[in-house]
């Protein structure tokens, strides 16, 4: 650091208690007088997990989705005095949106009943008793022929065909028009219902329904396989997860697995990387050469720098150099001490696709690293959802039930034991993600990345604590023969990790969604070194603040919580409190 305020705030920075976690408010100060943050410190963090957060979005079931089909369809007939049909036939062709159509109408109402078949008078066919069908031109008493507005007379069997081969070809059925090809006249669900088959009236109406999902831009289905929720989302709101009925957590704005705090493009580069042939291509270039005859790439599996390629190619090559293995002798240090390309590195002749092997190597590595933890919090995360999903069916119910009987509680004070997996759910996704964060955080700006590993390594620790009571120290209580003394404090304890860990994952991820932006780089500024063993992190917070998106920033150094110093660890819960603290953060149990 340059100046002597910026070696000042270094100080303070080092001399904060090392504790986990901190919240926008409350214990959550910038002292270390606390930190977590409980919000409300009289709750026992049994409230719904969900309910802080504002909902932007709504779930809508078949039965929601006629219904709000039909509303439209109903305001739309009412405010232009037309029939149900024709305002249905407006709002297909104007993607269901009411706003858009009064808009249009009343704007040029004649362009768009042009533009849509409606005509303003009907039509009646011609009034004879004989009429003549305009596709297989046989002549049909006037009571067998059937029209749209346009008054086109066509037989029914006709009739049938045409709407059949429409309604085959896929939901373009929706915007039918009379067949004769001079004739642009709209044909509606009426005469669909009335001409169609049974089977091609079922698919029509599976067309509309699906329509008005499909084209209006303020809904979408959920993408979750065997999935039949749709999702209406309010425009304008801030984050775009979405958590579906059927548990299924997804984005609203590029349809892949929910990804905060990574952005869309992020994800999108992820997943391409994960499926790509790219990474086949960077193990080949990592851990196999090519023969120097054939070109065809060869895995070193024995120690032997001899290499002898397979049939019917079988030339005999050195490994080290790629050079014939007639001509190694001892001018060039012996069969097996092959020295050409040590000799050349040092000669500056290194080759280039020894250097593009060594690039790709740490490549593939650097990848390796990150994609394991990414795909080891997926797994936990499935099978922490797979616990959640069992707490929820009627056989795991009844072990809830066992649980309330031997320990004498109601059922509904269990709900913080489901209420802790749905946030282990949550928290297990969003680290998963931080994987691929760090992994495509810029390399040059090592201030934000070892202050990003900070948090990110204080998230892991805590979810873990959660995980660790929510998954093994209630196994206990199930297992008990008689109610056990302690049950409540367990009860506060998971309650209260579920909350602390709730809010350190909210500030974390706003923290990462702003790019950690309050962190300014420092690698440019002098280090600056104490005696003490705890050390700074190398960063340097804007306007003197030891807090980014709501997260208490701490030293990183060895815990001091052994000598007693700086913390005191509650009897209860073992959670390490601040020195100053007489009542633990975590559980209220007042200090000995």
């Amino acid at each position: 650091m340059d100046s002597e305020d910026d070696m000042h705030d270094a100080n303070d920075l080092e001399s904060m208690d090392d504790d986990f976690y901190s919240g926008d408010t409350g214990m959550g100060s910038d002292n270390g007088d606390g930190a977590y943050d409980f919000g409300d410190n009289e709750s026992d963090g049994s409230e719904d997990i969900i309910s802080h957060r504002q909902q932007n979005y709504i779930i809508l079931s078949e039965a929601d989705i006629k219904r709000h089909q039909e509303d439209d369809i109903n305001r739309v007939s009412t405010v232009l005095s037309l029939p149900r049909v024709s305002a249905c036939i407006l709002l297909r062709h104007y993607n269901w949106s009411v706003s858009r159509v009064h808009d249009e109408w009343f704007a040029d109402e004649e362009n768009v009943r042009k533009a849509v078949g409606l005509l303003e008078k009907p039509i009646e066919m011609e009034n004879a008793q004989e009429l003549c069908c305009g596709i297989c031109f046989e002549n049909y008493p006037r009571d067998m022929m059937s029209s749209a507005a346009c008054g086109h007379p066509f037989c029914g069997a006709c009739w049938r065909g045409y709407i059949g081969t429409s309604i085959s070809d896929g939901p373009g059925s929706l915007s039918l028009r009379c067949p004769d090809p001079s004739c642009g006249a709209a044909v509606g669900q009426d005469m669909i219902n009335f001409l169609a088959s049974d089977e091609d009236k079922e698919k029509y109406s599976r067309y509309l329904l699906r329509s008005y999902i499909e084209d209006n831009r303020k809904t979408k289905w959920c993408p979750a396989p065997g999935c039949d929720f749709a999702v209406e989302f309010i425009m304008g709101s801030g984050s775009y997860d979405i958590s579906c009925n059927c548990s299924y957590g997804f984005c609203w704005n590029c349809t892949e697995e929910a990804h905060r705090p990574v952005d869309c493009s992020t994800v999108a580069k992820w997943i391409l990387k994960n499926s790509a042939e790219s990474e086949n291509m960077n193990w080949i270039l990592a851990n196999s050469k090519p023969c120097p005859k054939c070109k065809r790439p060869i895995e070193k599996n024995q120690g032997c720098m001899h290499i002898t390629c397979t049939p019917p190619c079988k030339f005999e090559f050195c490994w080290l150099c790629l050079g014939a293995w007639s001509e190694h002798g001892e001018r060039t240090g012996g069969f097996y001490a092959c020295n050409r390309y040590e000799s050349a590195k040092q000669e500056g002749a290194y080759d280039e696709s020894e250097r593009r092997r060594e690039m790709a190597k740490n490549s593939l590595e650097r990848y390796t690293h990150y994609y394991e933890r990414w795909a080891t919090n997926q797994s936990s995360r499935q099978k922490a959802l797979a616990d959640l999903h069992s707490m929820q069916t009627e056989k795991c119910c009844l072990q809830l039930e066992k649980l309330s009987d031997k320990q004498s509680q109601p059922e509904s004070q269990l709900k913080f034991v489901t209420e802790a997996w749905s946030q282990i759910v949550e928290c297990r996704r969003v680290l998963k993600w931080t994987y691929a964060y760090g992994y495509y955080l810029p390399e040059h700006e090592r201030a934000k990345r070892q202050f990003f590993e900070y948090l990110q390594g204080e998230a892991e620790s805590g979810l873990e604590r959660l995980h660790q009571c929510a998954e093994k120290e209630i196994q206990s209580y199930f297992e008990a023969d008689s109610p056990s003394k302690d049950f409540n404090d367990f009860r506060t304890k998971l309650a209260g990790l579920t909350s602390v860990t709730r809010n350190y994952f909210e500030n974390l991820v706003r923290a990462l969604e702003t790019g950690l932006k309050d962190v300014e780089s420092a690698d440019n500024q002098a280090t600056c070194s104490k005696s003490s063993s705890s050390k700074s992190i190398g960063v340097k917070i804007k306007g003197g603040k030891n807090k980014v998106a709501g997260i208490v920033y701490r030293s990183v150094g060895p815990s001091r919580s052994s000598d007693g110093g700086n913390v005191w660890s509650c009897e209860r819960c073992t959670y390490a409190n601040s020195k100053f603290a007489n009542t633990c953060q975590m559980c209220h149990l007042q200090r000995t």
